[in-house]
C-alpha cells in the first residue's frame, strides 16, 4: 500500500499551486506521476475520501482536497463520505 504517496499528493495540492492547476485541469494525468495502487487512483479519481480513509489516509490531509474543490469534492460530500467511512 502506498498511503504514503496519497498524502503526499494532498501535501502538494496544498503547498503548489502549479500541481493544484494540474489536478483541476487533468487529474488523472496529474496523478499519474505518483505510485499509487489503482485502488487509491481511483479512489482518488472519483473523490472517494472515505475509502481513502479506510485505506489509512489521514481525514485531515484528505480535507485539503475539497478545500479546493478537486476531484468533485465539496465540503458537504467530503464530511459525508469521511462520516460514512467512520461508521462502516
Amino acid at each position: 500500500m502506498s498511503i504514503y504517496q496519497v498524502h503526499k499528493v494532498c501535501y502538494m495540492v496544498l503547498h503548489d499551486a502549479a500541481f493544484r492547476e494540474r489536478v483541476r485541469e487533468d487529474p488523472a494525468k496529474a496523478l499519474a506521476e505518483f505510485r499509487l495502487t489503482e485502488e487509491e487512483r481511483r479512489a482518488l479519481l472519483a473523490g472517494e475520501v472515505g475509502r481513502l480513509y479506510q485505506l489509512g489516509a489521514h481525514a485531515f490531509l484528505l480535507g485539503h482536497l475539497q478545500r479546493f474543490g478537486l476531484l468533485g469534492l465539496t465540503q458537504e460530500l467530503h464530511v459525508q463520505r469521511i462520516r460514512t467511512a467512520r461508521t462502516t
